[in-house]
């Protein structure tokens, strides 16, 4: 979610092992939780990589969200009381502390998990957890594709969603939502590749 791991980046058990000091069936249970929500890829005899998507998938996953999140939202603003508001407030408040503090790898983390935000706080499970698989997908590619300055969601445009929401206007709520995944989408840059990383236990903080 922070896009501190490149796509193709390697995941040597053994490393992971080593740097979060558990044991390798830990570390192999794990693996395959990710490799079935397609985060990583498992490839025979070489082991675990962080998934790489191209840019067919990119335009399937913005596609999916535009089927999803559209829609989602102005339901949402159609019924706000039926919803819980202060979760999604209460995140907005995290992504402005963590813009004034400047912590760039905060405010990517938040950025994404708004939108899972918006499907958790309508307590339907089931496009919770899809909206989680994609989210995730997206960091994926924004990571892939995407440069430092376009890395977390532009300021406001969360803040503008909510407030049409709030103010129960579906279609304000609906054209900002589609405006804003557009925005995003549009800033990434389907020729750029970030290079793989290997030192795990630097990436992941634990050095």
């Amino acid at each position: 979610m922070e896009q501190r791991l490149a796509p193709k980046t390697k995941l040597s058990e053994a490393r992971l092992c080593e740097t979060f000091g558990v044991g390798r069936m830990h570390v192999r249970r794990a693996l395959l939780l990710l490799a079935s929500q397609g985060i990583i890829e498992l490839q025979s005899n070489r082991g675990a990589y962080v998934a790489c998507p191209d840019e067919s998938e990119a335009n399937d996953v913005f596609a999916a969200r535009m089927l999803i999140e559209p829609p989602l939202v102005r339901q949402m603003a159609q019924s706000p009381d039926d919803i819980d508001l202060t979760l999604l407030t209460d995140h907005i408040a995290l992504e402005d502390a963590a813009r004034k503090m400047n912590e760039r790898t905060e405010i990517i983390r938040l950025s994404g998990e708004f939108h899972t935000k918006l499907a958790q706080s309508t307590g339907n499970k089931f496009v919770f957890r899809m909206m989680r698989e994609l989210v995730t997908r997206t960091s994926l590619i924004v990571g892939l594709f995407g440069s430092s300055e376009n890395a977390s969601c532009p300021d406001d445009e969360h803040g503008n969603i909510l407030e049409a929401i709030r103010l129960r206007n579906p279609e304000l709520a609906e054209k900002l939502l589609i405006s804003h995944l557009n925005h995003i989408q549009s800033g990434l840059d389907m020729t750029s590749r970030q290079a793989p990383q290997d030192d795990l236990a630097t990436i992941l903080g634990s050095e």
